[in-house]
C-alpha cells in the first residue's frame, strides 16, 4: 500500500512538473512540447478539428496501444498523468506564474523542467502521454532509455509540421526536444532515492 502511494505521489509530481514547464516556460512562447501536440495541430490545419478534441484523439489511440502493450496499469497511470499535467497547465495559466521572460532562456529552463516532470512519469512505468507511449513502449521491449526514441519520434513529427504550417517553429521545438530527453535518460538512469523519501516525510506531517 506504502508503495502504491509513493508510486501515486511521484506520478503527481511528475505531471504536475510537466503542466507547469509548460505553462510557465514553453506554451507562452508558442513552442511545442510534444509530437502528439504537433499531429493536433495538422488534424486542425487539415481538417478543422478543434485543437482540444484533435489532442484528445490522438491520446486516445495512443492509450490503447499503452493498454496493449504495456498493461492496463499503465494506461490508467498515463491517463491520470495526462488529467494532472492538463489541470497544471490550467492553474498555472495565470499572471502570478507568468513571467515574460526571454524566449530562449525560457526554452532551455523549460525543458529542463519539462524532462524532469517527464523523466519521473517514465521511471514510474507511466507515460506522460502523446509519443510518450511509444517511446516507453520501445525501451521497455529493446531495454534501452526512453529518450533517444522520443527525440527522434518528436523530431519527425516537429519537422512534418513545420514543413506543412510554418518553419519557424521547428528549430525552438527540435531543441526543446533535445533538452528534455537528454534529462529523460538522466533521470532514467538515476536512482532517484530522495523523492520517496520527501514524500513519505511529506506524508507524516
Amino acid at each position: 500500500m506504502a508503495h502504491k502511494a509513493t508510486v501515486l505521489g511521484l506520478v503527481t509530481l511528475g505531471a504536475t512538473i510537466q503542466g507547469y514547464s509548460m505553462s510557465v516556460f514553453l506554451f507562452p512562447h508558442f513552442i511545442p512540447s510534444g509530437g502528439a501536440g504537433g499531429i493536433a495541430v495538422l488534424f486542425n490545419y487539415w481538417f478543422g478539428l478543434p485543437l482540444s478534441v484533435a489532442l484528445w484523439i490522438v491520446n486516445f489511440s495512443l492509450l490503447a496501444a499503452a493498454i496493449h502493450w504495456l498493461g492496463n496499469a499503465s494506461a490508467l497511470g498515463t491517463m491520470y498523468a495526462i488529467t494532472v499535467t492538463s489541470l497544471a497547465v490550467q492553474f498555472f495559466d495565470n499572471p502570478v506564474f507568468l513571467h515574460g521572460g526571454n524566449a530562449w532562456f525560457d526554452l532551455l529552463f523549460g525543458s529542463l523542467i519539462l524532462g524532469f516532470g517527464i523523466g519521473i512519469l517514465l521511471k514510474q512505468g507511466v507515460s506522460n502521454g502523446g509519443m510518450g507511449v511509444i517511446a516507453l513502449i520501445t525501451a521497455k521491449y529493446r531495454n534501452i532509455p526512453p529518450g533517444k526514441p522520443l527525440l527522434i519520434l518528436n523530431g519527425s513529427v516537429f519537422l512534418l509540421t513545420a514543413s506543412i504550417i510554418d518553419w519557424r517553429i521547428v528549430i525552438q521545438a527540435i531543441i526543446c526536444q533535445w533538452v528534455s530527453t537528454k534529462m529523460v535518460d538522466f533521470l532514467f538512469t538515476t536512482k532517484l532515492s530522495f523523492l520517496p523519501v520527501l514524500l513519505a516525510a511529506k506524508r507524516k506531517k
